[in-house]
């Protein structure tokens, strides 16, 4: 899997985060002053498949870009899509994700569960190279 800057305005969430977790999570990308995982995200259309807390992390230490495995998500069978248990949904189709995020309507936290995402490489890319622009 190929990783690719990504800038951070190209993003759409269709979910909502939970703050304590984007506040656990910004502590530990501080320690590591790197990323660590890259987002998976759709190439047509920015929406953010995986990684909402990473987004909300790099938002708050104002970086530009971020760390991305960019797929064509409504023609990849490879990437599998259902919902997390109590997320008060019974199942979730792959065009309603996107629509959530190009409407800005969003998701509750953790209702949709890509299970692509439990196969990104691990990565390290330092804080300071993410507060450049994607491509320099």
């Amino acid at each position: 899997m190929k990783v690719e800057l990504v800038p951070v305005e190209a993003l759409l969430p269709h979910e909502e985060v939970v703050e304590h977790r984007v506040d656990n999570l910004e502590k530990m990308t501080l320690r590591w002053r790197a990323y660590t995982k890259p987002l998976l995200v759709d190439r047509k259309t920015g929406t953010i498949l995986d990684g909402h807390h990473r987004t909300s992390v790099a938002k708050r230490l104002d970086l530009m870009c971020l760390p991305c495995v960019l797929v064509d998500y409504l023609d990849d069978d490879k990437i599998t899509l259902s919902v997390w248990p109590n997320s008060g949904r019974e199942s979730l189709e792959k065009e309603e994700v996107v629509e959530a995020a190009l409407s800005g309507n969003l998701f509750g936290p953790k209702t949709s569960r890509h299970l692509l995402s439990d196969h990104l490489p691990p990565i390290s890319v330092p804080l300071d190279r993410l507060k450049q622009p994607a491509i320099e």
